[in-house]
């Protein structure tokens, strides 16, 4: 009987330890599940392909739902290095709450910006003040220059050292995060 007629049964048999595997590796349960989808729908192309042979059901699945979940986290951990002001974006979006979010990403937002201030604070005052003005208030670095006679450069030199200080220290609140059992 070809592998395609079984893929019911299948999953019916190995879903609840796959899932619990899965769940053991990625902490929330939604990401688990897409994760436990794609590996099943994996198993659904090899099964309509005529040259893929699977001898061993579980040690398939459990194989390709490592490596899916490497690759997830793998997704996850890439941190778009481009441009500083991308950088600068992605935490201001991180910051501001959306009505529609779940309690935990409620409750992880107010630590970020716990963890923010914090940051701030920790930085040389003229570094924290051209990095609220372009962040938060969204002024233009050449406005800022113009204001204060600072040239630009300076500015965008602070800027930097911010936007790198600040990327330290959030990677490591994001390595603490992620690393929680």
């Amino acid at each position: 009987m070809p592998l395609s007629d079984n893929i019911e049964d299948i999953f019916a048999e190995y879903s609840p330890r796959l899932l619990g595997y899965i769940r053991s590796k990625v902490s929330c349960r939604e990401d688990a599940e897409d994760i436990m989808q794609d590996v099943f729908y994996q198993l659904a192309r090899a099964s309509g392909d005529e040259t893929s042979e699977i001898e061993r059901i579980s040690a398939w699945l459990f194989r390709v739902a490592r490596n899916t979940v490497l690759n997830f986290w793998r997704k996850k951990r890439e941190v778009p290095l481009e441009t500083e002001d991308a950088v600068c974006e992605d935490i201001a979006q991180t910051l501001f709450c959306n009505p529609a979010d779940s309690p935990d990403a409620v409750f992880l937002r107010k630590l970020v910006w716990q963890e923010l201030d914090i940051a701030l604070s920790e930085l040389p005052p003229e570094q924290c003040e051209v990095f609220c003005l372009t962040v938060f208030d969204g002024v233009p670095v050449k406005d800022i220059s113009t204001a204060t006679g600072i040239p630009v450069a300076t500015l965008l030199s602070r800027k930097h050292y911010a936007v790198k200080y600040l990327r330290k220290r959030f990677h490591c609140l994001y390595d603490a995060l992620i690393t929680q059992d």
